[in-house]
């Protein structure tokens, strides 16, 4: 990790947590001490949590499975939208869906409606339904875009979830865990990091540690995916050992 990325993780504040009020006492190996009521996050544990993040994720990508990313807060959700698609990978920026993971049969069902009113609203058919039905279906049609566009590529499950503020996303870990879905997450001195695979201890709240955070993740999975191409024969993303990255 360069001195670079240090000096730019330090600049955007990931070092900055919680009140210590606020603090969840699981996080105290993650921090460094305590400046005007403010716990502080230990930088070299966010870098920890950064490299063995990213050598999973390449090797997930790798292995051509999906890693869903997660982000609702105002924060989140415009970086997990952009760096989620620079990497083709799956996102939930606006709302989490109870069931997205463990009622997926669901889910996919409504993507495929959502596909069929992709197709209808602007063919001639559509001219033929009353003016009222109209009104209905591009109702209907703007709110599972909103809740769904994001998920169009998740044909499957993910083999790995990315996650920006497990405490707020708490319902998205759960069904997680249900799963055994490896998930990965930025986490703040509010959160139970027994609770994540892979915790990244920093801070959930700057837009831009947010958009730091994120960008290094993107780069490995799109680091894996090149892997992928130039060896087809890699390992499936199911082999991929998270215990062997966190002991990295």
């Amino acid at each position: 990790m360069s001195q670079v990325l240090v000096q730019q993780l330090i600049e955007a504040g990931v070092h900055f947590g919680h009140r210590a009020s606020r603090w969840n006492p699981k996080m105290r190996p993650y921090i460094y001490a305590r400046r005007n009521l403010i716990h502080i996050i230990d930088v070299r544990e966010t870098i920890r949590g950064l490299i063995r993040a990213r050598k999973y994720l390449t090797q997930v990508a790798a292995g051509g499975s999906l890693v869903l990313f997660v982000g609702t807060k105002k924060q989140a959700a415009e970086t997990v939208e952009r760096e989620a698609q620079r990497c083709n990978m799956p996102y939930v920026s606006e709302r989490w869906l109870g069931g997205t993971l463990t009622n997926f049969r669901t889910i996919r069902s409504r993507l495929g409606r959502l596909e069929e009113l992709d197709k209808l609203i602007p063919s001639e058919e559509f001219g033929a339904y009353s003016k009222k039905m109209q009104s209905a279906l591009k109702r209907e049609h703007r709110k599972m875009s909103r809740n769904l566009s994001g998920m169009r590529t998740l044909n499957r499950l993910p083999e790995c979830m990315v996650v920006i503020d497990p405490k707020k996303e708490r319902n998205a870990i759960k069904e997680a865990r249900k799963l055994g879905i490896t998930t990965v997450a930025l986490i703040d001195t509010d959160s139970d990091p027994d609770q994540v695979d892979l915790p990244i201890p920093g801070n959930d709240d700057s837009v831009r540690s947010i958009e730091l955070v994120l960008q290094q993740l993107a780069d490995a999975i799109i680091e894996g995916n090149a892997n992928a191409r130039s060896a087809p024969g890699a390992s499936a993303g199911k082999n991929v050992d998270k215990d062997a990255a966190a002991e990295a």
